[in-house]
């Protein structure tokens, strides 16, 4: 049975351990983890693929030769400054406990606990096995948490539910990205005599024009919104009186699912080829967009056990990257689940309703519990 007062000083002691990321260092974390992981009588592993960046492993065999993976994440974004409340207090007032990670994704973290301790106290044998694993390196890329596990074949599971959503929303598609840098070189000449020099900081202005105003050919999507570009930063010239001959940006692309990635680059590099004539193009990260089915059996299950607890979550696309996206080339279906407060995620003084925990692991907890598997 879901202890509520247990998983409120769980949830309390979880966000007083800092795992601000950067700098990344989940040490701390990963070693509660584990051992209340073994206060549950589980056998939990430790994977370190950098120094202090560790994620924490867990499998409950089930009744059938299936397995669900289920994976919140260790670390935060780093504590704001500007809080008015202690990141790492973790004071409840007005029924909400403040703190960083509080909602993204202490919270998460907890309820998935609390669940397990549950099933395990009460003896239950799960209808599959469930493989738990707490990553790390999540807010900055994953690189140290779930791409190496996958790629190393440490994590095989049937299906995946990561823990990382608010209000308990199911996330079931989300778009694409695509960040590049444009590096744009142009002919250095005195700035009074503007004529004799190529400016890169006027071209890339055109470009970034263009750019934010081509409209991609795309089917709309019910769950996801149009297309987008930013631009997130942009650097150039050496001196006011010198014309500019090299400026650089950096865009961030968001595309739907059904996009073809191959012809959003030949579009960019039209673009670019029509305002300058010398340039380069370095794509840093391409993440494809991510759809699962909305009648697959996960998420009828999932709806189904919220709605034991008289929760009527949302399904929802996500404008944003998440996790789910890393299952799709190996075939696992995968959705995206959670207990966090709407728009605290990364904000000053973040915070997670307590109802919203309680009713978290019980939504869970009936999850777990469930045969989906077929």
């Amino acid at each position: 049975m879901i202890s509520k007062q247990r998983l409120i000083k769980l949830t309390q002691d979880l966000i007083r351990i800092n795992s601000e990321n950067p700098p990344g260092d989940e040490s701390r974390i990963a070693g509660f983890v584990k051992s209340h992981l073994k206060k549950s009588g589980l056998k939990p592993k430790i994977y370190e693929f950098k120094e202090k960046r560790l994620n924490v492993l867990a499998f409950l065999e089930g009744r059938i030769n299936k397995t669900l993976l289920v994976s919140p994440h260790l670390d935060t974004v780093p504590a704001a400054k500007g809080a008015k409340h202690n990141p790492f207090a973790a004071k409840i007032e007005k029924g909400r406990i403040y703190g960083r990670g509080s909602t993204d994704c202490k919270c998460n973290l907890a309820i998935s606990l609390e669940a397990i301790r549950s099933i395990c106290e009460e003896k239950i044998k799960p209808q599959y096995n469930i493989l738990f694993v707490a990553s790390a390196d999540e807010e900055t890329g994953s690189k140290y948490g779930l791409i190496p596990l996958l790629e190393k074949g440490i994590i095989k599971a049937d299906y995946a539910l990561v823990l990382d959503s608010d209000e308990f929303n199911i996330v079931i598609a989300q778009k694409g990205l695509m960040h590049f840098k444009v590096k744009v070189f142009g002919k250095a000449a005195h700035g009074a005599y503007p004529e004799r020099g190529i400016n890169a900081i006027e071209l890339s202005s055109r470009i970034i024009c263009a750019l934010k105003e081509h409209r991609f050919n795309y089917k709309a999507h019910p769950l996801l919104k149009h297309p987008t570009v930013n631009i997130g930063k942009i650097s150039g010239g050496e001196k006011v009186n010198i014309v500019a001959d090299y400026c650089e940006f950096e865009v961030d692309l968001r595309y739907l699912p059904g996009m073809d990635k191959n012809k959003i680059i030949a579009a960019v590099k039209k673009i670019i080829r029509t305002y300058a004539k010398k340039f380069k193009i370095e794509f840093n990260d391409i993440q494809k967009p991510y759809l699962i089915d909305r009648n697959h059996l996960l998420i009828h299950s999932l709806l189904e056990a919220a709605g034991e607890v008289k929760v009527k979550p949302k399904v929802k696309g996500s404008e944003g990257a998440t996790v789910i996206t890393f299952f799709q080339e190996r075939d696992i279906p995968a959705i995206s689940f959670g207990c966090g407060s709407s728009g605290c995620a990364h904000t000053n003084d973040e915070y997670v309703k307590i109802d919203n925990l309680y009713r978290g692991a019980k939504i869970l907890e009936g999850f777990l519990k469930k045969n989906f598997a077929k």
